[in-house]
């Protein structure tokens, strides 16, 4: 019974983020193919769009060396703010891009911190501080590491770890019960299959105990009636 259930999990785990993958670029390879370009082929014209983006992306990129590209940004930036509603949309959003984009060292440091008493959460560096010296800290919620907390803490507040990115957040992706290691599943499933079947450690050290019990008895029972048999025999003498 536990080995199908074995089998299943495994082929889900397997499965589901290739159906989640397709799902993905299906739904934008049809967004690309309905955009309104002057290509009768839709292969053609996915192609060409994505071809036509990535020229621009690099020719923004290279733009933004330079100092026409400071000039464009910060025109582009002060009619934006402008806008009553847009600027703020359009701030979070390139401030987001900047951080996740921007590859800074500080933001890969996964920290500890403890938010109530004898109690640890993990939380990420910004790379920011604030005016009094205090460190900005990104405090997400498991599994869904796009929300969260934004708080300040003093730098002996929180706590260095040697741990690696991906170890943080796969404990914080899978709610805890993941582990970024290859035994992490096999061990998981293995518990589920001793449970499935009633094997459990202690059932096992209950059989154990009983079966030393039993030889131990066994053994000054033999003991008792071999002390026996000699104090008879020596009268006899």
């Amino acid at each position: 019974m536990g080995s199908w259930k074995r089998d299943f999990a495994s082929g889900l785990i397997i499965l589901t983020p290739l159906l989640i993958t397709l799902f993905v670029v299906v739904w934008i390879f049809n967004q690309l193919a309905g955009l309104p370009v002057p290509v009768d082929d839709v292969y053609a014209r996915v192609a060409l769009t994505l071809a036509v983006f990535v020229l621009l992306v690099f020719a923004i990129g290279y733009l933004m060396r330079t100092a026409v590209g400071a000039v464009f940004e910060s025109t582009l930036d002060s009619l934006i703010n402008r806008l009553p509603g847009l600027r703020v949309v359009y701030n979070a959003s390139k401030m987001a891009a900047e951080t996740a984009l921007g590859g800074t060292e500080n933001l890969q440091a996964p920290v500890k911190i403890e938010t109530w008493d004898g109690m640890r959460m993990t939380a990420f560096k910004t790379g920011q501080k604030t005016d009094d010296g205090r460190d900005l800290l990104f405090l997400p919620t498991a599994p869904n590491i796009t929300t969260g907390y934004v708080i300040e803490v003093e730098p002996d507040e929180y706590t260095e770890t040697d741990e690696s990115l991906e170890d943080a957040l796969t404990r914080v992706l899978s709610a805890g019960f993941g582990e970024n290691n290859e035994t992490g599943l096999s061990q998981l499933l293995d518990g589920q299959d001793r449970l499935a079947s009633g094997e459990t450690d202690a059932e096992q050290q209950v059989s154990t105990d009983d079966a030393e019990g039993v030889a131990t008895s066994e053994n000054g029972d033999t003991s008792r009636s071999d002390g026996d048999d000699t104090h008879q025999s020596e009268p006899s003498g």
